[in-house]
């Protein structure tokens, strides 16, 4: 169901320079993770061929697959790697045939020919073939390619939503078509260019996509793609499907982050730290009550802890659950006083209170009731 393409996609990303063990590191937690598929770079990038040896070493299970241009000289080279599938790079715009391949629709489909034909020879055992550009493509001609693909033996066509300006209704819409036109798996990759990426690749799989291109936080060229671990987190916390383990998914990302040089925002979804931190009243009296009320899943699932904090937001009965939960029974008669404390300190310290400054609130407070300070 999952193509990640981190070390292929992602090692795309502008300055991102990952050394050969820590692609092998990154690949083996995805692996371990459950995804089914790794694209592990593309034909000519330098040390694939010892990737695939050390992943093989190393017993990881999931597919390995590399991407190649539609050039003979390249699959040729492909077929040497021993990897499982070859993904062979077909652009169908007119706009990329013309200006990129400096060719015509009769020349691409010799072209195609040529390198499935090869692939074949070669014994490589599964051929996927990548539509790219295919949005904004004469689809009846995009639909020809994918029906020759399959006529020559190929196993799936790949959708490349280049720019990235598609919309759910429109990917299910795409999908749809393809799906009802050729007997082909049917595999997408979604750019985030307008931040529909995730979005995009869940649909296009209920839709009817058997395969979806995903890269750990997303990174690729431009904006990215779709992130394996909010796709991945879909399918699991959501739609139930058990194939994934999100328990690895915060040490992945931080593993990438650290090496792509990018900061992984604190609400970032799945991977943030603070997604899981509560501070207004509302929410943390909820959470208190039934963390099912304001929480999508168990934190643990996902290797994540839960923050609750009282400051200048909170609310009496936030206040009064927080008071319950550190073990102080009984009421407080100046409730009003010690939120008027609380909020004051909290302003002052701009950030919510610790379990300590709290306790130390109340006391005072207490005594203040007492008339004993």
């Amino acid at each position: 169901m999952l193509i990640d393409t981190t070390l292929r996609e992602g090692a795309q990303m502008f300055g991102n320079y990952v050394p050969q063990p820590v692609r092998i590191e990154m690949a083996s937690r995805i692996a371990a993770m459950g995804v089914e598929e790794i694209e592990v770079g593309w034909v000519g990038q330098e040390g694939l061929g010892g990737l695939v040896g050390a992943l093989r070493a190393q017993g990881v299970t999931a597919d390995l697959s590399v991407w190649s241009p539609c050039r003979t000289v390249d699959v040729y080279r492909a077929a040497g790697l021993g990897i499982d599938t070859i993904n062979i790079g077909l652009p169908v715009s007119d706009l990329h045939i013309a200006e990129r391949l400096r060719t015509d629709r009769f020349g691409l489909t010799a072209m195609l020919r040529e390198t499935v034909g090869l692939a074949h020879s070669c014994g490589i055992r599964r051929i996927s073939i990548g539509l790219e550009d295919v949005t904004r493509a004469d689809q009846e001609f995009a639909l020809s390619m994918a029906r020759m693909a399959k006529s020559l033996g190929a196993a799936r066509i790949r959708l490349a939503d280049t720019l990235g300006v598609m919309t759910p209704d429109r990917i299910a819409e795409l999908v749809r078509f393809f799906a009802g036109n050729v007997d082909l798996e049917i595999a997408i990759h979604c750019h985030n260019d307008f931040g529909m990426a995730t979005a995009n690749a869940i649909t296009a799989l209920a839709a009817g996509a058997h395969w979806a291109d995903v890269s750990v936080l997303g990174i690729g060229e431009r904006s990215g793609i779709s992130a394996l671990e909010e796709v991945a987190g879909h399918l699991r916390l959501v739609q139930g499907y058990e194939i994934y383990d999100m328990n690895a998914v915060r040490g992945l990302c931080d593993l990438v982050a650290e090496h792509a040089r990018i900061p992984v925002a604190r609400n970032r979804p799945m991977s943030g730290e603070d997604i899981f931190a509560a501070e207004s009243g509302l929410h943390v009296d909820g959470i208190l009550k039934n963390p099912e009320l304001f929480e999508p899943y168990d934190p643990a699932q996902t290797g994540s802890s839960r923050i609750l904090g009282i400051g200048a937001k909170a609310g009496r009965g936030a206040v009064r659950t927080m008071l319950r939960q550190m073990g102080f029974e009984k009421p407080l008669h100046s409730i009003g006083n010690l939120m008027d404390a609380i909020r004051e300190k909290a302003a002052r310290s701009g950030r919510p209170l610790g379990a300590d400054e709290l306790q130390t609130l109340v006391a005072r407070q207490e005594c203040l009731d007492s008339g004993t300070c």
